[in-house]
């Protein structure tokens, strides 16, 4: 099992590009299933849960090749219904089929998802948005199975307990666009995510208004056809990069970002101290100053988004004063803060927050990572500590993040992979 081995305290420099963004190319590949023609796919991530999809999609009968950043896709062959746990158990998104193969054959069995630790995460959304337009669905033996050979256009309200869902207004979005009729979700997420699935779905001639809104009118139209797409970049990589520069008082101009994707993210890295430059395509980072505590609540978006609050954590673990980091998406993504407090942090758990008192340096140790973000967290502490860290258990973070050593030992870092 590979590690990460850190050596801390490397002030970076320079330039970084932003890959494509993970969290809308893998339901974009899963849309593809949406019928029956070929697609090029630009801009996507070279990370674990691509080539989980990919091997998805083959194994459903689709022809699919990845050269460099950009994936060929034939979806014109038979294509079957299963999508078997040995794979979805890998990663949660694996679910994304869920919606095309249940538009595209009336029927579809997938079972019920794995992916990251970090919580209760029900699927109950997708099933409701699944039943709203007319499929039956029941979970046998650990998977879903769905039918529904006529798909009727409905209102579907679709917030839930903790909020609007990304993954259920696309997978429900994604059913509607064939389905008969007109489909409202209310309470739709407002995600670029989802927004940028919806232009793909456009690109292959659906009619969607309002993706980026609480509420999204689809009208459905018999038949898509392939496209060639671009992927939007990754938000929460190019708001990880930016923490790593703040944590190491560093000066580096993250490229192909989109600056509006992270706004309130950039906005407490200026209250925390950062200095923040932005162009059309890119955003400077500089810190000079000493780190400011603040206090963080995640929420959709526009809100602060969830997937950032454990790298900002780690930054605000070296602030002068205390914080408090509040998630209220998913009440267990602090499985990061006991292998932070190995490293030296004043942290205390209270239910779905976290108190942190800032200390003056972070140690290196050995942790472990428990999921993507955690791990994400932990290497920026890395960063940033007196010493040498060890970080184990790193296909977590090969799950979302393309080559981070090799980009961030660009910008000065000390810190390499160690196969085992």
């Amino acid at each position: 099992m590979d590690k990460f081995i850190i050596e801390g305290e490397k002030r970076l420099e320079g330039e970084v590009e932003i890959k494509g963004a993970k969290n809308s190319t893998l339901p974009i590949l899963a849309a593809t299933l949406l019928t029956e023609d070929e697609f090029i796919i630009e801009n996507i991530p070279r990370v674990k849960d691509i080539f989980t999809m990919k091997r998805v999609l083959e194994t459903l009968g689709v022809s699919i090749s990845i050269e460099d950043d950009t994936a060929y896709i034939d979806t014109r062959g038979t294509v079957g219904y299963e999508a078997p746990y040995e794979l979805v158990k890998q990663m949660r998104a694996s679910y994304y089929v869920l919606g095309p193969l249940l538009s595209r054959l009336g029927r579809a069995r997938v079972s019920l998802p794995g992916g990251c630790a970090i919580g209760s995460r029900p699927i109950d959304l997708h099933i409701k948005g699944l039943k709203a337009l007319g499929a039956d669905i029941s979970i046998v033996h650990g998977y879903i199975e769905a039918y529904g050979k006529s798909l009727d256009g409905s209102n579907i309200p679709l917030e839930g307990q903790n909020g609007p869902s990304v993954g259920a207004t696309i997978n429900t979005m994604m059913a509607s666009v064939r389905a008969n009729g007109v489909t409202v979700i209310e309470g739709a997420a407002m995600e670029p995510e989802v927004v940028d699935v919806a232009n793909f779905l456009k690109e292959c001639g659906a009619n969607i208004q309002g993706a980026g809104s609480s509420k999204i009118k689809i009208r459905g139209i018999g038949k898509l056809s392939g496209c060639k797409y671009r992927v939007i970049p990754d938000r929460i990589e190019s708001g990880t990069f930016a923490i790593a520069v703040a944590i190491t008082k560093g000066d580096v101009i993250i490229r192909r970002a989109e600056s509006g994707h992270i706004k309130t993210v950039l906005d407490k890295l200026k209250e925390i101290g950062a200095d923040i430059s932005l162009g059309d395509d890119w955003i400077g980072v500089k810190m000079v100053r000493d780190i400011m505590p603040t206090n963080i609540e995640t929420a959709p978006h526009p809100g602060f988004p969830t997937d950032m609050q454990a790298q900002f954590t780690s930054l605000l673990s070296l602030a002068n004063g205390v914080s408090i980091v509040k998630d209220k998406i998913f009440e267990e993504r602090f499985m990061h803060v006991p292998e932070l407090v190995r490293m030296g942090a004043d942290l205390k758990r209270e239910g779905d927050y976290v108190i942190i008192k800032g200390v003056p340096y972070l140690s290196g140790a050995e942790v472990m990572a428990s999921d993507l973000r955690a791990s994400a967290a932990l290497l920026i502490a890395g960063l940033a500590a007196e010493g040498t860290t060890k970080i184990s258990r790193i296909y977590h973070i090969d799950r979302g993040y393309e080559k981070i050593e090799d980009r961030l030992a660009v910008l000065g870092a000390s810190i390499w992979r160690l196969k085992e």
